[in-house]
């Protein structure tokens, strides 16, 4: 009999049984797929003996946890490109520009100005802790984030720029979440700013080898504590221990913690059944859409021209770019997201359609060079039977305040982690580390 036993090795299953063991627990990682990781994934580039991230490949400042995990694997980091000009086309106008904001009508300026600094100074109100306690917090939560903006932004531009802004970093459409979910979640990350900048941003640095590595390291640590491949359909429990099957294989443990996102735990069958609170929550908390690509070139051509590989449309199918290459621009890379909206229309088209429409869109922004990459890699995660959808899980309208309480309490021995029940940066590689170190710690807390 194991002392807990792990469901899922992504970053935040893998973080619990790396603290559980340093404590000197029992575990067992039992993860579905055969391979650790979760929404972290290398996939090598043909020929070659290098890699591109299809899945969550930044850190930033602030993230002072993964940035710790990093530190303690022995593992190390690189700037994100962002030399050059930037690229946006919004309201019907393409903009090359140098700096955080590219030069808008100064109407446009000063509405995005005073929006921002209104959702960030309503963002430091929501208690990361329990949002469902802020101020206005019923109000908040009773209407989408599409409501929030159209009250509180006056310009078609301007409401262009946040709809942007909430497709790159939910991967939703600003109608489907809670709006107390985007405020609860701009303060998780440190402000808008944060969350969409390059330099001293969300998106500033990179995972020497790549972000999957980051669970691979800590899954060596693991060894036969691991078990891959083995999808778990059932957990039985009561308030002395827990019984986890998978197949013919089944482990019996004083805990578990369940460490996949939301809609892949509600497809466990619990016996007993989940509070119905629990499992209303798990009802209300879909994943976001997002198809990455990574179009490979023989070289950087972008940099020669003086542009920095970042683009933004409000228009384009590929809404966000940016050089996915190291600085020394090899391999050369220009990754991009199909988002939301757009990754559900593009996820219908013939695969040789969609490369063809991702790449005009690359050409659209940088030039004929773009329509001819070398290799083109593409990853969809809503289609991943084992995620269903990125960058994160959201929250409809009414989660928060009605079952939000639920969210990362444990439920007698069944503990819940993974980067949605984070407080700080949820959503975040940073916040599966947190989830998985404070499940672990709710676990030696009641074992001590």
């Amino acid at each position: 009999m194991a002392d807990v036993v792990v469901v899922g090795a992504g970053v935040a299953g893998l973080a619990a049984a790396r603290t559980l063991v340093a404590a000197g627990k029992n575990v067992v990682v039992v993860e579905a797929r055969d391979r650790v990781g979760g929404r972290l994934l290398n996939a090598g580039i043909p020929g070659t003996d290098q890699i591109v991230e299809v899945g969550g490949q930044w850190v930033g400042p602030g993230q002072d946890r993964v940035l710790g995990l990093l530190a303690e694997l022995g593992m190390s980091t690189y700037p994100t490109h962002d030399t050059g000009t930037r690229l946006a086309e919004l309201g019907g106008r393409t903009l090359h520009y140098q700096g955080r904001v590219p030069r808008l009508n100064p109407l446009v300026l000063a509405d995005i100005g005073q929006a921002q600094a209104r959702l960030d100074r309503a963002a430091r109100r929501v208690p990361l802790a329990a949002p469902w306690r802020a101020p206005g917090a019923a109000r908040l939560d009773g209407q989408t984030f599409a409501t929030w903006l159209r009250r509180h932004t006056y310009t078609a531009a301007g409401r262009a720029f946040f709809r942007l802004i909430t497709e790159a970093v939910w991967c939703v459409d600003p109608e489907e979440m809670s709006a107390l979910w985007a405020h609860f979640y701009i303060h998780s990350g440190a402000g808008v700013d944060s969350l969409i900048n390059t330099t001293g941003g969300a998106q500033q640095d990179r995972v020497v080898g790549g972000a999957q590595g980051i669970a691979e390291v800590m899954a060596a640590e693991l060894g036969n504590r691991l078990v891959l491949g083995t999808p778990v359909s059932r957990i039985s429990w009561n308030t002395d221990s827990v019984s986890v099957r998978a197949g013919r294989r089944q482990w019996r443990a004083k805990h578990v913690v369940v460490a996949v996102p939301p809609p892949l735990a509600s497809r466990i069958q619990f016996e007993p059944g989940l509070p119905a609170e629990r499992a209303q929550l798990l009802q209300r908390m879909p994943m976001g859409w997002t198809i990455k690509v990574n179009a490979v070139y023989d070289e950087p051509f972008w940099r020669a021209d003086g542009m920095s590989g970042q683009a933004n449309s409000d228009r384009r199918t590929l809404g966000t770019v940016f050089d996915g290459g190291p600085p020394d621009g090899s391999p050369a890379v220009l990754v991009g997201f199909l988002e939301g909206r757009h990754a559900q229309v593009a996820a219908r088209m013939d695969p040789e359609k969609r490369r063809e429409a991702v790449l005009d869109d690359l050409a659209g922004y940088f030039g004929p060079r773009a329509r001819s990459p070398v290799h083109y890699i593409e990853q969809d995660w809503a289609a991943e039977d084992y995620t269903r959808g990125c960058y994160g899980a959201f929250a409809t309208p009414m989660t928060l305040t009605r079952f939000g309480r639920w969210l990362r309490t444990p439920v007698g021995t069944l503990h819940w982690a993974g980067t949605e029940t984070a407080t700080r940066w949820a959503g975040y590689i940073d916040g599966a580390v947190e989830s998985g170190q404070r499940a672990a710690a709710d676990i030696l807390a009641t074992s001590s």
